[in-house]
């Protein structure tokens, strides 16, 4: 099974792991025709989106690409040359030397596998100087009982997470009622903090 489209849950990931199931996740976008990187299921390496393609280069805008997340940038035959008839946005997407600006963060390794950790527009950073990437913050808080989606956002120097309920689970077990749902979310929040870093 080959995955893509959007960010793969580490718990779902971990899982497929587990019991050996075949897998593999790529990573593209549709300037790129659509591919950058991928890796044959019996190659991939867990945690990344595969291997850079032969035909693509791949370079993160960070003073150490192996450790510190920076966008990741790429060019290669198969990159659009731009936008039809809208060079103020091709300008914007490309660097002055030429290489298209994904706009997705992450690191590559020594033998080109890429890990993406989240987008350039939703990263937080932290009052200490940290990089905070919301949505590895909402996969784990999505994976808590009665959760169905949830936005993480920065509100006041504190990061705040909009939870939507689960209120089809909660209907079928008769927990549907304000006060049940606030001691749920109450104990999410108190679960949720123990498995991020203190300044997330």
């Amino acid at each position: 099974m080959i995955i893509g489209g959007a960010s793969m849950n580490p718990e779902v990931e971990e899982f497929f792991s587990r019991i050996k199931f075949p897998f593999t996740i790529g990573y593209g976008m549709t300037e790129c025709a659509p591919l950058i990187s991928y890796a044959p299921w019996d190659q991939f390496i867990p945690t990344s989106t595969g291997k850079i393609l032969d035909i693509m280069e791949v370079r993160i805008d960070s003073e150490d690409p192996y450790h510190r997340v920076g966008e990741i940038q790429v060019r290669g035959e198969n990159v659009m040359a731009g936008y039809f008839k809208n060079e103020e946005a091709t300008k914007e997407v490309f660097t002055e030397d030429g290489w298209l600006r994904t706009g997705d963060l992450g690191t590559i390794d020594p033998k080109g596998n890429i890990y993406i950790r989240g987008r350039c527009k939703s990263m937080i950073l932290g009052v200490s100087g940290q990089n905070i990437f919301p949505e590895e913050i909402e996969a784990k808080l999505n994976n808590l009982p009665f959760i169905l989606e949830s936005l993480v956002t920065e509100r006041n120097k504190k990061l705040v997470a909009l939870v939507y309920p689960d209120y089809e689970a909660l209907d079928s077990l008769g927990l549907n009622k304000e006060e049940s749902l606030q001691a749920i979310m109450d104990e999410n929040r108190k679960n949720l903090n123990k498995i991020v870093a203190s300044y997330e």
